[in-house]
């Protein structure tokens, strides 16, 4: 018979993650230089993450009695290529296009850890995407799942960086695999140069106060104007530093169902969302990542793209947009009308002070 960690890496395939190692539990390795990006102020609004930064040096504060972790790697990437963009659309990055990644993950880590139960009886642990703190990515090195790209993304030779993390800490005591030591980014600074609104700082330090995921996520408030253009028609994350390294164009396509349901073309009708109630938005997204901004984050977002994008189509929705009761929608569309009114549409006079 093959030994445990052989049969739970093959059990932990069997039910869909393409990629499974295992972890030692030990002090974070780059803990220290987090604690320099939080000091920083890199993290921008997201102030959960300082509120919980010192959780994240051990996975012991996580589960207590763990004495192993497995780490675990599922393909999220859209099958097929990009389509052409219709009119007034905007994209949304690919891990948002299905049901919300965390119930799948959830859901196999349950079922993982029930089936090392099977095999050892009293073994107890504890499943976690990214909602705990525990600085994954980290552990996903040393479990030898891949090396961390410049744009501080793990990536793996065959898998790219399109995949969701996930690990299962337990209280068994399991042999480790070897840490992923080698860098295989070399010279590329692919991810670097192409970034719109310059959020890196450098390889491997995000300033987050500038990146498009976060403006379109995490902040709440108005987007700041000198960041409104780069973002073009991003109304949810974005992936361009992921779509330009080279390790993700040869990977495979996801053949997990469940990453495709919600937005196959990955595009969302801009108009349709910036006049949607917000009944209508929790029905259509609550079991989405872009629940994530909310009803008034997303319309502020819709408001931004249809601005970049120019389209004299788009006036009227916006004008009615312009006197919405919520501040930051009202403030981006009057923002998106001055844009139309620049690019050169006809006939717009609005006032946007």
């Amino acid at each position: 018979m093959l030994p445990l960690e052989d049969r739970i890496k093959e059990q932990a395939r069997r039910l869909g993650f393409e990629l499974a190692g295992i972890a030692a539990p030990s002090e974070a390795e780059t803990f220290a230089h987090y604690q320099g990006w939080l000091q920083g102020g890199f993290a921008g609004e997201m102030s959960y993450l300082e509120r919980h930064a010192e959780a994240r040096r051990h996975p012991e504060a996580v589960f207590a009695p763990v004495r192993s972790i497995v780490v675990v790697g599922m393909n999220y990437k859209p099958a097929g290529p990009e389509d052409d963009a219709p009119p007034l659309t905007g994209k949304v990055a690919r891990y948002a296009r299905g049901i919300d990644y965390h119930e799948v993950l959830w859901r196999r880590l349950d079922e993982l850890l029930a089936w090392i139960q099977e095999q050892v009886p009293r073994c107890q642990g504890r499943g976690v995407v990214d909602t705990a703190p525990l600085l994954e990515r980290d552990i996903a090195r040393r479990a030898g799942l891949g090396w961390f790209g410049k744009n501080a993304m793990l990536i793996h030779k065959h898998l790219g960086s399109y995949f969701f993390l996930g690990a299962l800490l337990l209280d068994l005591a399991l042999r480790p695999d070897s840490p992923h030591e080698t860098q295989h980014c070399g010279t590329c600074t692919a991810c670097l140069d192409a970034c719109p609104t310059n959020a890196f700082t450098g390889p491997w330090n995000l300033d987050a106060r500038r990146c498009i995921s976060y403006l379109t996520i995490e902040l709440r408030g108005a987007i700041p104007e000198e960041l409104r253009e780069p973002m073009g028609d991003w109304v949810f994350g974005c992936d361009i530093c992921q779509e330009v390294c080279p390790w993700n164009r040869k990977a495979p396509d996801s053949a997990e169902p469940t990453f495709q349901q919600a937005l196959p073309s990955g595009r969302v009708e801009l108009i349709a969302l910036l006049e949607m109630s917000e009944a209508e938005f929790r029905r259509r997204y609550r079991h989405t990542a872009l629940w994530r901004p909310r009803w008034s984050g997303m319309r502020r977002n819709a408001a931004i793209a249809l601005g970049n994008l120019g389209d004299i189509a788009a006036l009227s929705a916006l004008e009615r947009a312009a006197t919405d009761t919520d501040i930051v929608v009202r403030e981006a569309a009057l923002w998106a009308i001055g844009q139309l009114r620049l690019s050169g549409c006809a006939g717009i006079s609005v006032e946007t002070t």
